[in-house]
């Protein structure tokens, strides 16, 4: 294929997704920016008082950066693995495109970039919904805008990965259930990793939501348990991985070709 071709494939996997990510935004944004805001008045105007602060940063704003990426994480993932699944399982329209010149990974930045947009879409949002309950600061702007891009871009390649290998509804729902939701929110979005005992605290190093969380509060806050360099080279090579796999999969057709 020539570069005009490839565009043409990739931008039509894009803009199907997203027209139906817009379509049907009351599904796609509207549940999260309200579970933010519940987030929001429990641990702003509910609690954030009695927990006190981490130093001189008030709770509330300690816990915004972890409950943008808890919005982000899900929102990227699911949107990457549900939409797949559709298209092999039901709509049956991935086999158009396995049986097209696309090159794999072409086939792959199309349902990853979806998810992409997503993810950041509903992480500003969760943004602008948190403006209500605390005076946002924004310590390194680059930081902050480098993670919101690779978490969702590193969440929806694991996305992409579970959609391949589904099988049926509840295939995509076990991982976001039982594996992602506990290390999100084991993942130091409430707390910090240095109230936490020794073992519980070694635990939560091998925890690569971990890592997201930090670096993302790190750009608002300017503070993080680990450093930041450690974060990013986490963030980096996690996603160099998980690329690769899911061109590997779509390469060999595994979980695709029936």
């Amino acid at each position: 294929m020539n570069p005009a071709e490839i565009w043409v494939s990739f931008y039509t996997i894009v803009r199907k997704d997203l027209i139906r990510i817009v379509r049907i935004w009351p599904q796609t944004f509207l549940p999260s920016v309200v579970t933010s805001v519940l987030y929001f008045l429990i641990f702003g105007s509910f609690l954030g008082n009695r927990l006190g602060s981490f130093g001189d940063i008030p709770y509330v704003n300690f816990v915004i950066p972890g409950l943008v990426m808890l919005a982000v994480v899900t929102n990227a993932f699911a949107n990457v693995a549900t939409v797949f699944f559709a298209s092999k399982f039901f709509a049956r329209n991935i086999d158009e495109v396995l049986v097209s010149p696309t090159p794999p990974s072409v086939l792959v930045a199309g349902f990853v970039f979806s998810g992409v947009m997503r993810g950041v879409l509903v992480g500003i949002l969760v943004l602008l919904v948190s403006l209500f309950f605390a005076k946002l600061t924004i310590y390194n702007i680059a930081v902050v805008v480098a993670f919101l891009f690779l978490t969702s871009l590193g969440l929806s390649l694991a996305g992409l990965v579970n959609g391949i290998y589904a099988k049926s509804f509840d295939g995509i729902s076990i991982i976001p259930t039982f594996v992602l939701a506990p290390l999100v929110y084991l993942g130091g979005v409430f707390y910090s990793v240095d109230v936490l005992p020794p073992f519980w605290r070694t635990l939560t190093y091998l925890n690569p939501i971990y890592y997201i969380i930090n670096g993302f509060r790190y750009g608002f806050l300017g503070i993080s348990d680990i450093p930041l360099w450690v974060a990013s080279t986490v963030m980096i090579v996690s996603i160099a991985l998980l690329g690769a796999i899911n061109w590997w999969l779509v390469k060999t057709g595994l979980g695709l070709k029936q």
